[in-house]
């Protein structure tokens, strides 16, 4: 999907923490329901995105059921970028609400210390012919994920992106990846996040705030994340395929309107990984040397 820094090059990293035993890569989940549309996901520190991809399946399976369903995952491990899991709903005719908490990297509002994960929030919602709405997005400026980057490429960062450990805004994505991304909004964005942090975590009963040990610092331990999963059977609202028609709509308003740079035009959220994710499966990938090499080296290839 065109997600560079939460595909395949996370895979040297999840190989890291298995080794190290952050990550169970023979974890048995454990699956529970609660209540007809409820089911309770115990991830047991696994893979994350197998352990998500399964919260998943079930959270749909009780919308089918029920028109609705959620899905809570107590001792997830990272889950990768959301919007894959929003194309599966989407493309099974759910529209989703997607979060989960990470280690701590934002302050909260008025403060200076990092206490509130990068929680990611993701709304996908199906559209006509495989054009659907996927929103991804972290509630930082810019994913951490590119300031881990630019400090691997020694490249700068705009000093709007991060601080460094006094609080200060920094260029230097060294000083940044010791330091505190910037939250979207200031303290809008400060407290969005600790809400959703409160939503995933406090829901399934994992770990939550500064309870999260960062995997960089502490590769062997268990992280314990939570993750929310809501599915929505837009069929059962609308039988006669209203969403996405409406969905293609709004696609026509937003992308018939005038652009500020002719080059981007303004669209839904999403058709930039879509595309993406057509021409992959058109034509393969293309991967760098030292990602390939690292991948090899993981496997046992010379």
């Amino acid at each position: 999907m065109g997600i560079g820094t939460h595909g395949l090059a996370r895979v040297v990293d999840y190989c890291d923490r298995i080794a190290a035993g952050g990550i169970d890569s023979r974890a048995q989940i454990v699956e529970t329901a609660p209540a007809p549309a409820l089911r309770h996901i115990d991830g047991r520190n696994g893979l994350g995105p197998w352990v998500a991809r399964r919260a998943l399946d079930a959270g749909m399976d009780a919308a089918r059921r029920t028109g609705i369903g959620a899905a809570f995952v107590t001792s997830g491990s990272h889950v990768g970028a959301l919007a894959p899991y929003l194309w599966i709903a989407a493309e099974a005719g759910f529209a989703a609400l997607v979060t989960t908490n990470t280690a701590p990297m934002l302050a909260p509002a008025g403060g200076k210390a990092p206490l509130i994960g990068n929680n990611p929030i993701g709304i996908g919602l199906p559209g006509p012919e495989g054009a659907h709405v996927l929103l991804d997005m972290a509630l930082s400026v810019v994913a951490r994920s590119r300031v881990r980057a630019a400090a691997t490429a020694s490249t700068p960062i705009p000093e709007n992106w991060a601080t460094d450990v006094e609080g200060r805004p920094t260029t230097d994505p060294r000083a940044a990846m010791r330091g505190l991304m910037q939250a979207i909004g200031g303290a809008k964005g400060a407290n969005f996040a600790l809400c959703l942090d409160l939503m995933a975590a406090g829901l399934a009963g994992s770990a939550m705030l500064t309870e999260i040990p960062a995997a960089a610092d502490q590769p062997g331990t268990p992280q314990n994340l939570g993750i929310m999963l809501v599915l929505i059977d837009a069929g059962a609202l609308q039988p006669d395929g209203g969403l996405p028609r409406r969905v293609g709509t709004a696609a026509a308003i937003i992308g018939g309107s005038a652009a500020l740079d002719e080059g981007a035009p303004p669209r839904l959220p999403g058709a930039r990984a879509i595309a993406a994710l057509r021409r992959a499966r058109a034509g393969g990938l293309v991967l760098s040397s030292a990602l390939l090499e690292a991948l090899r080296a993981r496997a046992g290839e010379t």
